[in-house]
Formats: structure tokens, sequence, C-alpha cells
């Protein structure tokens, strides 16, 4: 559970936009945590105030909110603070100069340390205006230094919001370089303030998810040539949160169990009654629930390479579900990372794909898979944008490809038509990211949810990205497109309008259809012969009615078997 700390500060100086500035932070990253990741713990303390209240009784510091789960009640109170503005604020808590850094961290830093639970990431968030807070105190300027070296030391990361004044430049040298612990050396001025504030103050709804591996397993190149790697999901659907069953009276949430009765009893069956059934030409076959998990065992899990194959062979279609991605597993096997870089490295040169066999798991049946090599990307500040490895790609089987009967006969295009399409194609190419388009669907229940959660008369208006930009496609290609229709289309076609739906057979024709086909099936010669199966409900149900047979269900596995029990033969 990633843990997030925020101090916010107030200064004496009149500057009203900074002071609104830091709460419309606080809120919108409490708004976003509360769906990204709601089990984050956020606190807020004020430094610089005239009221005091802390646990260690520090001047002028003011803990407003304890690392705590957001949640709506807080989030309205910030709110509440960012439209009463300055004065509000100035009236509630006041400014006073008499405050100091160190103590301010120290309070921070105890907010962290009397937290029960374990946290896997610790993190302050100062926010000032003021490059030089204790320019005429050297013992101050040291305590500061000191805590922020305690801080570093015990793994809690200080992270500087500065917020500039107007026409004023921040000089980080003159005391912040001291207390924020980089891996730049050469540190003399922080990024633009105005980007990491657009950052906070954007709204994200979206869920993070943990960045761990699913698994570790084995990678072998031959005999004895072995090596590890781990596997990582890159792309996973993201669903809507499922709804909690809670009491209609008390609004406690409710626990579902599950329960397995004999049919003819009525007695609860344990896990070890059960057995497994599969059938096959009419007669069931049981299976112990061992036997299943041997049937299921093939080999160990893990990579074996097979061959390569040119990049150019790999079809894209050819992924049957969503890929994987690994990267070497240091822990497991010294000298992985090596291997794993020379294996890459060629593959990349030679522009081929291994072809392996993979087994995720020990009771996971054997797959093909192609690993597409990926390099490694950096941005222009050496920051890692796309990391080095393989990509799984799932082959499919030969059970597993569809045969489509397409029409021979179909009108074909006319050269006209083809050229005209390739000129619609070229005018309306663009650049295209699914990554840069939000889900519409989770992104309108989210803001309803927030709006009921937070009394709001609506919900935030949304803007759907996915829908196409009209008026841009006319402007590009309008005149193109009404070349193409007149080539393609009759001259009296109409866009809007649908094609008539066939007519459906009514009620009682459908009725008389079952009944005749019933009439001409011999039913026992097809149960004999293990093939009730291929047969529809209705005609299934016909059958019983008319032979007058009585069936425990009107699944048609009930029925299979009551019209199985009707002429002696063994289910």
């Amino acid at each position: 559970m990633a843990d997030f700390g925020f101090a916010k500060f107030g200064d004496d100086d009149d500057n009203e936009e900074d002071e609104e500035y830091d709460p419309q932070c606080i809120q919108t990253t409490m708004q976003n945590k509360i769906i990204s990741s709601n089990k984050d713990l956020i606190g807020v303390i004020f430094y610089g105030t005239e009221k005091i209240e802390n646990p260690n009784d520090f001047k002028n510091i003011y803990v407003y909110m304890n690392l705590e789960q957001p949640g709506a009640e807080r989030i309205l109170e910030i709110e509440d603070m960012v439209h009463g503005g300055y004065k509000k604020f100035g009236t509630k808590y006041g400014h006073n100069e008499s405050y100091s850094i160190s103590e301010a961290l120290w309070a921070c830093a105890n907010m962290f340390s009397n937290l029960p639970q374990k946290v896997n990431y610790k993190r302050i968030l100062l926010f000032t205006n003021n490059d030089d807070p204790h320019s005429s105190n050297q013992q101050l300027q040291r305590q500061a230094r000191t805590k922020a070296s305690d801080l570093n030391e015990t793994g809690i990361d200080l992270e500087l919001m500065h917020l500039q004044k107007p026409g004023q430049n921040f000089d980080v040298s003159k005391f912040w370089k001291d207390l924020i612990y980089t891996t730049d050396d050469e540190l003399t001025e922080l990024p633009n303030p105005s980007e990491k504030h657009d950052e906070l103050l954007t709204r994200v709804r979206t869920k993070d998810h943990k960045k761990r591996a699913l698994g570790r397993v084995g990678f072998s190149l031959g005999k004895g040539i072995n090596f590890s790697v781990g596997i990582y999901s890159l792309v996973s659907g993201c669903p809507k949160p499922y709804g909690i069953k809670l009491d209609k009276k008390t609004n406690e949430e409710l626990k579902s169990h599950s329960k397995t009765y004999l049919k003819e009893t009525g007695e609860v069956l344990m896990a070890q009654d059960l057995k497994k059934v599969q059938t096959y030409g009419g007669r069931k076959i049981c299976f112990e629930n061992d036997e299943v998990v041997n049937i299921k065992r093939f080999d160990v899990s893990g990579l074996k390479l097979m061959g390569f194959k040119p990049r150019s062979k790999l079809k894209k279609y050819y992924q049957v579900k969503p890929g994987q991605f690994i990267y070497p597993d240091e822990d497991s096997i010294a000298g992985s990372t090596t291997m794993f870089t020379a294996l890459l490295k060629k593959c990349l040169d030679r522009d081929v794909t291994p072809i392996c066999q993979y087994i995720p798991r020990k009771n996971n049946p054997p797959k093909f898979v192609a690993l597409l090599p990926q390099k490694e990307e950096l941005d222009d500040h050496k920051i890692q944008i796309t990391p080095p490895g393989f990509h799984v790609i799932i082959l499919p089987y030969a059970d597993d490809f569809r045969k489509v009967k397409l029409d021979d006969e179909a009108p074909k295009a006319t050269t006209d038509q083809i050229d005209k399409a390739k000129e619609l194609i070229k005018k309306l190419q663009f650049q295209f990211s699914s990554e840069n388009f939000e889900n519409p669907v989770l992104q309108n229940h989210w803001r309803n949810i927030e709006a009921i959660a937070l009394d709001r008369d609506a919900p935030e208006e949304m803007t759907d990205y996915t829908m196409p930009y009209k008026e841009n496609v006319q402007k590009r290609a309008g005149r193109i497109i009404d070349d193409f229709k007149d080539l393609v289309f009759p001259a009296d076609y109409v866009p809007v309008a649908k094609r008539k739906a066939p007519s459906s057979e009514s009620a009682a024709a459908k009725k008389s259809k079952v009944a005749d086909a019933v009439v001409a099936l011999d039913i026992k010669k097809e149960a004999q012969e293990g093939r009730l199966g291929k047969f529809t409900v209705p005609i299934l149900k016909e059958f019983i009615k008319k032979e007058k047979i009585t069936a425990n269900g009107s699944k048609k596995a009930d029925l299979i078997e009551a019209i199985n029990n009707q002429y002696g033969i063994a289910n």
C-alpha cells in the first residue's frame, strides 16, 4: 500500500492566488486517489499559521488532517476552503513567520511513524513560494538540513512544490538544494512549477495497478542453458468495480456462501464427495479430482526454445489472447540478465522472433508463443519510455482456426472506386494511440458516483473523445467522401434509411414447424446412438409433451436424461 504525505503551508505574503492553489491541489489529489488507489493515506499539515494544533506542540504548525483514507467529507471541507479564499483562511488559521521547517518536517515524520500498518512508499509534498525561509537564522537552517537527512535515511521522499511569485525566480540554491535529495548533484534549478501543479490539478479517473510480476519461470535455450525471467501483464481489461450487496435494513455488507446439495435427498456434499464427468458417445465417464489434476499436467512450467522465425512471418491476427511481457529475473538465477540481454540483442540485430513452448504454471496446458523483441527507448532526459524485453505473443493451434466461407460471386469494386478509396484513406490518416483515450463508460461511471458522494446536482460534464470529430473529417475529406458515395452507391441511395427487417414467423407457425420436425424423427433411434444433443430444446420439449414423459427440469440436459430414462438407455 502506497503512502502519500502532504505538507501544505501558509505564508504571510499577500498572494491570494498561491494560497488557493495549494488546497486545489490537495482536493484534486484526494479525488484522484479515491478512484486510483483508495487504500492510500493522505495527511495535510499547515505551517506558518497563528493557530497551533499538533501532538508535539510545535509553534505555528497546524495538523489539519492526520494520515487517513480520503473521503467525501474531507473533500467538501477543502472545497469550502478553496471557495473561501485567502481572507477566510487567514481568519481561521492566521499567519505567523515564527516557524521552523525542521519542526514541520518532524511533524510529518511523526505522522508516518504513528501508523499502525506498514506502508511501501512515503512521500512529503512541500508547498511554498519562499526560496529562503530562514535567511537570518543559521541554526534553523542546520536543523532543517539535519531533519531532511533523517527523512531520507528512513525512506521518506521530500518533494518541493514551489510557487513562483510574479516576476521572480525561485532560487533553489539559497536553501532548498540541501534538503532535496536527488541523483543530480548539479541541481541548481527546479522544473517549471506550473507543470508540477498542472499535473496535480488534472483529474485522472483511472485505477492504478500494482506493477509486479505475475510469476517467475525458467527459460531453457537447450540442455544445460537456463536462466530466469519474470512475467508481466502490460494490457488487461479494466472493468467497472463490482457492486457490493448490502442488507436493505442495516446497510451492512453481506457475505455469500454456496453449498452443493444432492438432488434426491437434500444432503450437503463436500468437495471430496464430488467427481468430474465428461459425456462421450452418450456415456458419462467419471474422473476423480486427482485424476483431473494429472490430466492437466504436462511438464514443468517455463519457456523452452523451439527455434527462430523471421519477424515478418509473425501475423498480427494470430494473437488469440492478450500478450505478456518478460524481463530477466536476476534473483532466481544469477547471470539471467546477461544471457537475456545477449538473446535480445541478437534477435533485434537479425530481426527474428524466438518460437517457444510456454507453460505458465504447472497445471496449465502448453502453448506455442512468439517472443517479439523490444528495444529500450529513452526520452530527451534519458528517462526510460519503453523497457527492453520480449512481448509474449500467444499463438493459435490448428483447432483454434475458423474457416469463413465467403461468397465468390460478390460484386467487385471497379478501378475508379479503388482509387477513390485510396485517396480517402490517405486524407483521413492521423496519429493514433490507445493510451491517449480513456474508456468513456468508466469515466461516466466515476463521475456519477462522485456526484452522488459529494451531493452534486449533476455529474461533471464528460467529453467522449472516442466519437469522430465530424467537422474535421468533413473539412479534410468532405469532397472526396461525396465523390466516393457517387461512385459506389446508386443515385437514389439514402444513407439514413434502414433496410426493412424480414417478416418474422408467427408463434403458431413456429409451433407447427417444431411439431412437423418431431413427427419426421425417430427419437428412440437418435437416443440409442447418443445424438440427442444435436436437437434444439423446443424439439425435445415437443417430443416429451407428445409422449407424456416426466422431466425433472427444463434444461437441455434434463430433457435428454428424461428421454434416455424413458427408453432405458444408460446416461
